[in-house]
């Protein structure tokens, strides 16, 4: 099983790692010790608190019937972070200045659990309708505009 990564392309490295997880977990129902190891020689410390924002099942799909998806993840702060995976973008300030503004890290922990949380199924679904999920991006976005 591979794991669909629509749009923007993760680092070769990364794309493969996650797709022997995804085959690994669907033979076995687990992740193997080595990949854990190369996720925390990637990712750093991010990996493991992906890890644990899976294993809280924090991750939500919400898709809309035009076929429109955005993710969001329960921060380990009790915040909500709107993710768009086919872009790599999510809206944490970890990933404003780790990933775009120092480029220290390819992806924030938010992001890379929307991955995990595919390659391991976890993955929570909400479907709602092109009206909600227009309400839903356009609330986060007036109220980033309104911090500024």
């Amino acid at each position: 099983m591979a794991v669909a990564l629509p749009g923007a392309t993760l680092p070769a490295v990364v794309e493969e790692l996650l797709s022997e997880m995804a085959a690994a977990v669907q033979e076995n129902a687990r992740i193997p010790d080595e990949h854990l190891l190369s996720l925390k020689f990637i990712f750093g410390s991010s990996a493991i608190q992906a890890l644990d924002l899976v294993d809280r099942q924090s991750v939500t799909l919400i898709s809309s019937p035009s076929g429109r998806r955005v993710y969001q993840v329960l921060g380990s702060s009790g915040k909500t972070y709107t993710c768009l995976a086919s872009c790599h973008y999510c809206s944490c300030p970890a990933f404003a200045f780790s990933v775009l503004r120092k480029s220290d890290s390819l992806l924030c922990k938010h992001l890379l659990a929307i991955y995990l949380s595919q390659v391991m199924g976890t993955c929570r679904q909400l479907k709602v309708s092109d009206k909600q999920l227009t309400d839903l991006l356009f609330v986060k976005k007036k109220q980033a505009v309104q911090k500024v």
